[in-house]
Order: C-alpha cells, then sequence, then structure tokens
C-alpha cells in the first residue's frame, strides 16, 4: 500500500475541494469516497428503489453494480456499470438521497473494500466520514475537518450556485446529514483519536490548504 492521508468530517465542511489541492500539491492521487457512494445512490434511484431496509434486494442489486474509479485532472471519472456517470451523481436528487443509501451495512462493506484496493495501487489523499477510523485506521496521517454549520450551508449554496432564499433548504438538508451520518450503526462519522482537528469556519480556503500541507510536510516529507 502506498502513503495514505485522510480527510474526514460532516458534509460541507471543505473535505472534497481541499483533499483535491493537497493532492496536487503533494503529487498524489485524490480518492473521492463520497463520489463512490454517490454512484451507487444514483443507481438505486435510477431502478426507482428506494426501500433500503430490503437487505435482499440490496445484496442482489450490489452483486449487479460495478464501479469503477479512475483518476483525471485534479479528479476522478467515476464509471457505473461502465458509464460514466463522473456529473450525474452530483445532482440534488442524489444530495438528497445519498446518507441514507451510505448508512446501509452492506454498501459500506462493498464501497469500504473497493476504496482499499484502490490505496493499494497509489499514494492517496482521501476523504470521506469513516476513513480513520474504520477503511484506513493505520493512515499515515489522519485529519478531522469541522465547520460551523451556517458556514457549511452557504459553502453549500455557493457551489450549487443557488439562490439565497434556500439557505434554509440547504441547513436543514446537513443537519439530517449529520445526523444519518453520525448515528449509523455501522462506522459511523466521528473523529479517529489520533486525528488532528482542523477549523475551516474562519479559514480561507488556501489558508486550511497550506495548514494541512504544512502538516503533512512535517510528517511524511
Amino acid at each position: 500500500m502506498g502513503k495514505v492521508i485522510v480527510i474526514d468530517g460532516p458534509a460541507g465542511s471543505g473535505k472534497s475541494t481541499t483533499a483535491i489541492a493537497l493532492a496536487k500539491k503533494l503529487g498524489f492521487i485524490y480518492l473521492d469516497t463520497g463520489a463512490m457512494y454517490r454512484a451507487v445512490t444514483y443507481k438505486f434511484l435510477q431502478l426507482g428503489f428506494s426501500d433500503f431496509s430490503n437487505s435482499s434486494k440490496i445484496k442482489n442489486n450490489l452483486s449487479n453494480t460495478k464501479i469503477d474509479i479512475k483518476p483525471a485532472g485534479d479528479g476522478l471519472q467515476i464509471y457505473l456499470n461502465d458509464s460514466d456517470v463522473t456529473m450525474q451523481i452530483r445532482s440534488d436528487e442524489v444530495d438528497g438521497f445519498v446518507s441514507e443509501v451510505a448508512a446501509v451495512d452492506q454498501v459500506r462493506e462493498y464501497m469500504q473494500e473497493l476504496q482499499r484496493q484502490f490505496a493499494g495501487h497509489f499514494d492517496i489523499v482521501a476523504e470521506g466520514r469513516d476513513l480513520g477510523t474504520y477503511v484506513f485506521p493505520d493512515a499515515d496521517i489522519k485529519i478531522y475537518l469541522v465547520a460551523d454549520l451556517d458556514i457549511r450551508a452557504s459553502r453549500r449554496l455557493l457551489q450549487k450556485n443557488a439562490a439565497a432564499d434556500n439557505l434554509k433548504a440547504f441547513r436543514d438538508n446537513l443537519t439530517k446529514r449529520d445526523h444519518i451520518d453520525s448515528s449509523r450503526k455501522h462506522s459511523p462519522l466521528k473523529k479517529a483519536r489520533d486525528a488532528i482537528e482542523v477549523d475551516t469556519t474562519d479559514l480561507t480556503f488556501d489558508q486550511q490548504v497550506e495548514e494541512i500541507y504544512e502538516i503533512c510536510r512535517k510528517k511524511i516529507g
């Protein structure tokens, strides 16, 4: 396995953009674990499947699911059963269901094995919610990002290029996702004991990337 740097934290804390920039500075590959869960969510939605308590149907759907992740520029291309779904998985519909799908034990086990396989081939910066505690407990460096809820909602608003009157809806969605992510039984969102917490509430993007880069530079050279 190559070097592994993980960035965990709640939705909207800046994990994805930070991980992309950090990977570029270090010359590592960026692993977007959230995109992998989004791909499964997208498939379930396409099938009209919404009963996430039906373990036999979930197992059957996963057995017919092939996800490929390929480095591409500053990010990844996501293929679902050989079709490029990189853009489709960022839809508002997927946003609304991804935490529910990601809370399913069978889905998490399936995804986590794919993530470990990917790390066996590259030096990576990976971002997610359970990487330092469950997927990569022996990661070289563990970062845990946090930020004020209103700041996170505002960032999502800008990311989606949405109107300001949608702020409450974004805030409510993040609150719902925080609850689902932190309360699920299988590998819930929580800070690893040996993770370094970085609060991005009052940091600019460049400042948070530089702070984490300096941590990495000191620890792995």
